[in-house]
């Protein structure tokens, strides 16, 4: 197995894009597709954020965004989505649990904060009344389960 030269390592991690990756872009355009309408990246009117902010005062809006800055946002059904990569978010299949073999403790470290992060953000998105859906990178595969997924999600009943 080749190893990659810290520059090499560098310049492959400067490629990954925190937004309007293939793994979201695929979920938008088959939300879309269904007739879904949806805002990006967290984004909801001030009337929406006053609203959540009376319902709980402790969660934070920055930016005017929700926590978390959820990839898909549903605001008439007050639920969102995130789509998830496996390995950043640890999710439970072999590319989530797959751990890199060197830099061991960063790689730990930086992991299990994405998770308390991602944690703490579902739990202040349900504070405020909120519902969320975690799509996972490795269920992308087939456009038509991503779909069941959403119907099932959004087609759902609605929280007070």
């Amino acid at each position: 197995m080749d190893r990659l030269t810290p520059e090499e390592r560098s310049a492959q991690m400067s490629r990954i894009r925190g937004t309007n990756t293939k793994p979201e872009l695929l979920v938008r355009q088959v939300a879309h597709r269904a007739g879904f309408r949806f805002r990006l990246h967290g984004q909801v009117s001030a009337a929406a954020r006053a609203a959540a902010s009376r319902r709980a005062p402790e969660v934070a809006f920055r930016g005017g965004k929700l926590p978390g800055r959820p990839d898909l946002v549903f605001a008439s059904r007050h639920k969102v989505v995130f789509v998830n990569g496996c390995f950043w978010h640890q999710h439970d299949c072999p590319v989530g649990r797959h751990a890199p073999g060197t830099n061991v403790e960063f790689w730990e470290e930086k992991r299990r904060r994405t998770v308390e992060r991602d944690a703490r953000n579902h739990a202040a998105l349900q504070a405020i009344g909120w519902q969320v859906l975690d799509l996972w990178e490795c269920t992308l595969k087939d456009p038509a389960v991503v779909l069941d997924q959403l119907d099932a999600f959004l087609k759902g009943p609605a929280k007070p």
